[in-house]
């Protein structure tokens, strides 16, 4: 096992922490008036599938507000507590994408922006942004990118793994081309699939409850990344990543020999791919630790990181303050050695352009 010294010394990045406002009135200075009793009355989307242990982490919740509304506290315990060097906040209004009033979802979004980069980022330095968009209205999505995009603190963009269109239709790609401008990767989240005005969760219609409906959240993403790959949005877009957040792992392989599979005998039918599909989500696709699968054999697990070359796919994320949190040094030790670098925070560094904390180093 290794020390604590060795651990201390590690780069760490959090790429997925979710912040709150404490109350709803905390968002109105930055939402247009006639927004106002909407907002009050309707907040992000309505309905969710009842969880029987709720959403946070019980030790999350602060004096005043939800878990993850208290800038302090989660100084103290995520970022203090856990030894990380930078926590990505990808914000409570991921799903303001599925909304059903488009005008309502870009005013919501374009308010999130200016609250987290008025409020939140001035708190820590090691707090950085998630530019949210509403990709209902893919002009506006565009233009709240070019608003944020070169903001320093701005370092990705969000929204939800919920669609009513698979995302590499070419309606979604002036977003790829406006994320690739800004040298900013595209992060895709669960929790609004079967809300709002997106579709079922899955093809074959609804779950009955929250615990098949948590463990199928992994369809979006493959249903999106096969879309993505054989719609050429990687060899179009070269400059552009995907982080597939919170959606598991082992899924991935199984996409990657079916497509090369397919691309053996139907590569006709896509000749703008210049190379096996595989190699594109390689490239330019990553996926998160959180929640990381567990085999009954270990060494299972180690095949599946070697798999989806979990070197240079893989990010580290704690889904803070939610119930199913991963503090940093649970991950690590689940790894093996030769990728807890890479995965707790290195390639993280290289692909948000983050500065290196001082004391830390690669390979320690």
């Amino acid at each position: 096992m290794e020390g604590n010294s060795v651990m201390d010394k590690r780069v760490i990045v959090d790429i997925d922490v979710h912040h709150a406002p404490k109350d709803k009135d905390d968002l109105l200075p930055f939402l247009p008036r006639t927004w106002h009793n909407e907002w009050k009355a309707m907040g992000i989307i309505p309905a969710h599938y009842y969880s029987l242990i709720g959403a946070y982490r019980k030790d999350a919740q602060p004096e005043d507000g939800p878990p993850g509304s208290d800038p302090g506290l989660m100084r103290k315990q995520l970022l203090d507590g856990n030894g990380i060097d930078y926590a990505i906040l990808t914000s409570d209004a991921i799903n303001i994408s599925v909304y059903y009033n488009p005008d309502y979802a870009n005013a919501v979004a374009s308010a999130y922006n200016e609250w987290t980069a008025g409020y939140w980022l001035p708190q820590d330095s090691r707090f950085k942004g998630s530019i949210l968009i509403n990709n209902s209205d893919i002009p506006a999505a565009v233009k709240e990118i070019e608003r944020w995009g070169d903001h320093p603190d701005m370092v990705q963009i969000v929204m939800p793994s919920a669609s009513r269109t698979l995302y590499g239709q070419r309606i979604f790609h002036p977003l790829y081309e406006a994320a690739e401008k800004y040298g900013l990767p595209i992060a895709i989240h669960p929790t609004a699939e079967g809300r709002g005005i997106a579709p079922e969760p899955t093809n074959a219609g609804y779950p009955t409850r929250y615990m098949e409906w948590h463990a199928g959240l992994s369809l979006s993403y493959i249903a999106h990344l096969l879309s993505l790959v054989c719609e050429g949005v990687f060899e179009k877009f070269p400059g552009f990543n995907l982080i597939g957040m919170e959606g598991g792992i082992s899924w991935l392989p199984n996409v990657m020999w079916t497509l090369d599979n397919h691309y053996k005998a139907l590569r006709s039918s896509v000749p703008w791919l210049k190379k096996y599909p595989s190699q594109y989500i390689i490239d330019n696709v990553y996926l998160t630790t959180q929640p990381l699968e567990e085999p009954e054999k270990k060494e299972h697990f180690t095949q599946i990181l070697d798999m989806i070359h979990a070197d240079k796919t893989l990010l580290y994320s704690s889904d803070y303050p939610h119930w199913d949190f991963d503090a940093p040094k649970t991950v690590e030790l689940s790894l093996p050695k030769h990728l807890r670098d890479a995965v707790m925070g290195e390639t993280a560094l290289e692909l948000f352009g983050l500065k290196r904390p001082s004391g830390k180093g690669a390979s320690v």
